[in-house]
């Protein structure tokens, strides 16, 4: 596998995230890499996020399977860890909530029998981190939409694809944004 690089772990808000419901296959190939197109553009294969581990439980019947769900300044993400990620379901497991916790890992998206997509996150890693940590993460997150909404204007294969699936608003977004950052202000 000479060459491989891994994809960059895109910093993307809770509530765009649950808006997500667009996947696809950059190629035919078996190993091409999945994809979850956002509302902004954002093209990701790896997501890093920093929020707080509220909750947390062992759905696991006959080994452990944790579920846990992390909350940042816009909504909540859902994560996974089993045995597939074992190091990351150790963590859930004798982390204490609530908990700063930084994750990179990879969308997932499941299609309900109504038709619905529920998008979760399969965390690769997570670690503990402070408070400072995750307002910086909620900085550089709002700078990575803002500039991603910016970049829907041109015709960027992303932003075609964005535009023709979602048609977002992007006031929203813009709002999005707004309301992130202005909590960092309320908790100072």
């Amino acid at each position: 596998m000479a060459g491989y690089t891994r994809e960059v772990a895109r910093r993307v808000f809770a509530q765009e995230f649950r808006e997500s419901d667009l996947t696809y296959k950059d190629g035919d190939d078996q190993y091409a890499p999945q994809y979850l197109l956002t509302p902004t553009g954002a093209r990701v294969n790896r997501i890093f996020i920093i929020g707080t581990l509220v909750e947390k439980e062992d759905i696991g019947s006959d080994s452990e399977y944790w579920r846990g769900r992390v909350i940042d300044p816009t909504g909540s993400f859902m994560i996974y860890a089993g045995q597939y990620q074992p190091e990351a379901a150790q963590i859930l497991a004798e982390c204490e909530t609530p908990a700063f916790v930084a994750i990179v890992g990879k969308p997932s998206t499941y299609t309900t029998g109504e038709g619905d997509v529920l998008t979760s996150v399969r965390p690769e890693s997570i670690f503990v981190v402070d408070g400072q940590t995750r307002d910086l993460w909620v900085v550089d997150a709002a700078k990575n939409t803002l500039a991603r909404l910016k970049e829907l204007d041109g015709d960027s294969p992303d932003a075609v694809k964005t535009k023709e699936y979602y048609n977002p608003d992007v006031k929203h977004y813009y709002a999005m944004v707004s309301q992130a950052l202005k909590s960092l202000k309320e908790t100072l």
